[in-house]
């Protein structure tokens, strides 16, 4: 649909405004899908992402700042959310033996096993992208890095 159609409003001033808002509208419409995808496994979007990011690191552990330097929002609290995938057994956390300043954390075999549940969302949480052809994902993929350049 549309983002005329979506947020109700006929004209922008010009078509930078127009992709600004479509970027912004499209990006909350993904969070909020993938919200719902996650939601019969009681995890968040940033939880999902912490629990991907240590995947990548086992066996080895990851430092809190570790995490917030990976994590995709970089306004999300990673000490509030090891908290909470700790208290689910999602997650461990030790002082580092080497560093007392610094706090490891690991995904625990509970951790993988949701994950390895979650594999067959994956695809259902990339609905949206799968509308595009191949070489529409990557010119896609072109202008949201230069975006961002």
């Amino acid at each position: 649909m549309k983002i005329e159609d979506e947020i109700k409003q006929s004209a922008f001033k010009n078509d930078f405004q127009k992709a600004h808002i479509n970027l912004i509208y499209t990006s909350g419409w993904l969070q909020l899908s993938m919200a719902a995808l996650f939601k019969p496994y009681g995890i968040t979007l940033p939880q999902y992402n912490i629990l991907r990011i240590l995947r990548g690191q086992h066996p080895k552990p990851a430092t809190i700042s570790l995490l917030i330097d990976r994590m995709l929002d970089k306004t999300s609290n990673a000490s509030r959310i090891v908290d909470k995938l700790e208290a689910k057994d999602l997650v461990t956390r030790k002082q580092c033996s080497e560093d007392r300043r610094t706090v490891d954390v690991m995904i625990t075999e509970k951790g993988l096993a949701l994950l390895t549940q979650m594999e067959e969302i994956e695809h259902e949480s990339r609905r949206g992208i799968m509308h595009l052809s191949a070489d529409e994902a990557a010119e896609l993929n072109r202008l949201l890095d230069k975006i961002r350049d």
